[in-house]
Formats: C-alpha cells, structure tokens, sequence
C-alpha cells in the first residue's frame, strides 16, 4: 500500500527526481531509455525504480517483450488535495511546484505535448465492489470528479454515457457531456470501453478514444485501481485528462478524479467536504 512516507521518500533523491523528470518528459519508456538518461549502473536504474514503483509515483506496463514506465501523478495529488489547503500558499510554494512540474507538460521540439497513453494508479481501502459501484453507479460518480451520473449498459456493445452536472448545463454544455461503447465488463475486474467528450465540439471531433478500469483486491483490505487511458489522435482530450487545463476550471483530470474516488470511498465524504 502507497502511503505519504513512501512518496516523501522516494521524492528526496536526486535520481529518482531525475527519472520522474524523463517520463514526464516523455511518458512510457523502457529501462534502456531511462538508464540512458543517468549516469549509472542498469542495477542501480532498476533499483530506484523499484522504489518509484513502491511509492505509487511509476507504474509499470508489458508492451510485447518490453516493460514500458509511466509517471503516476496520482499520489503527489493525494497530498496536495489533503494538505494544500492548510498552510499559506508561500509555506506550501514547494509542494504546489512539484504538483505542478510532475502534472503538467514539458514542451520542446522534440517531445510531444502530451502522451497517446496515460496511465494511473491509485490503492483504495475499499472492496472491489465498492469501487466498481463508484465507477459505474450515478449515485457515486455524482459525489466526486465532475459531478454528473452515469448510464452504463453493462455488456459488450452496450451504451455508456456521462451527464452533465447542473452548473454545467446552466453554462451551455450538453446534457450528455460523454459517450462511449462498452467493449468488456467484467464485474467487479475489468471495465473496457469508448470514451468521447461531447462538451466541446473540437474535443468531439478527435472521435473516440479507449478507456481501461482495471481492479485488483489486495491484503489488508486495499484494492488497486488502475486507469490506462488510449488517448490515440485525441491531443486536446489528453491534455484535458492530465490535468492541464485545471487553472480554466475544467478540473485536474484523472488525478483529481481518482484522489476525490479514494477520498468519498474511505471517508464518506466527498473532496474537501
């Protein structure tokens, strides 16, 4: 289980900084191109990001024979939604900066904006159950992220769709602010489907991309939640889901989403309720 000591912990070396720093740079890499990046031993590669993986902030993928690594800001986000908000925006100046260094895009000639794929992580004190109910009933999904409930048919070719929340159909949006298509549903396990945003008509034209809910009971009662993200040929929705138009008011994206999941699922309570 991730918890803030392994997070603080892994962040305090140079090295482990410096490898988060390449896969946000450039998210999915494997270990060559990561070792190739710092000056050390493979062994000493893989052993820093073994402790990244242990805190939660990488977490791993197989893509054929290769083992891919992607950044997962979604524990640096548990902290900042907890603590942010009880110290002076100048005590808190640094962990706001690595918020905002780790969620945000590097821009440069020869890296992309953002990534085709994304992929989180986060672990939950609930059932599996549980956590499925929140993804796919509009009695839970109303409580945390945007707001607004869903509409799942929960079988292969079935109809998925995402209402709007009442400020945001006063603001013009569409009552059904997504859509999409199941592919496979597998209660409480695995949740494969389409995914659109219909909200705004150049994120609708990028057409669908895939969405992946993969859920794993632990020990000690701890589920892991893990969210891949295809964002193929949809550059603006992928920008909108990492979390880089949160300052517009469009949300944090999938870390905001998954840390306000994990809060109202152990606590009852909805994100800063």
């Amino acid at each position: 289980m991730t918890d803030e000591g392994l997070v603080f912990k892994a962040l305090a070396d140079p090295t482990r900084r410096r490898l988060l720093d390449r896969l946000f740079e450039r998210d999915g890499r494997t270990l060559s191109e990561l070792e190739s990046g710092v000056e050390m031993t493979r062994f000493g590669v893989m052993k820093h990001l073994r402790l990244l993986e242990e805190a939660g902030l990488v977490v791993t993928r197989k893509s054929g024979r290769e083992k891919l690594h992607f950044l997962n800001p979604v524990p640096i986000r548990l902290i900042h939604d907890r603590w942010i908000d009880k110290y002076t925006e100048r005590r808190a100046s640094a962990l706001a900066e690595l918020k905002t260094e780790l969620e945000d895009p590097v821009m440069t000639e020869t890296t992309p904006a953002t990534q085709t794929v994304q992929v989180y992580r986060v672990y939950i004190k609930a059932t599996p159950q549980a956590i499925w109910d929140a993804i796919t009933k509009p009695e839970w999904t109303q409580k945390y992220g945007y707001g607004g409930g869903v509409e799942y048919d929960l079988r292969p070719g079935g109809a998925y769709r995402g209402l709007a929340n009442e400020g945001m159909i006063a603001h013009g949006a569409p009552e059904v602010a997504i859509d999409g298509e199941v592919i496979e549903a597998d209660p409480p396990r695995k949740l494969v489907q389409t995914w659109r945003v219909l909200m705004d008509p150049a994120m609708a034209a990028e057409g669908f991309t895939r969405l992946t809910y993969e859920i794993i009971e632990g020990p000690g009662g701890v589920t892991t939640l893990t969210v891949v993200h295809d964002l193929s040929g949809a550059p603006l929705t992928a920008a909108l889901l990492a979390g880089e138009m949160e300052a517009q008011g469009a949300g944090g994206g999938w870390n905001w989403m998954l840390s306000g999941l994990k809060t109202l699922l152990e606590t009852g309570s909805p994100l800063g309720g």
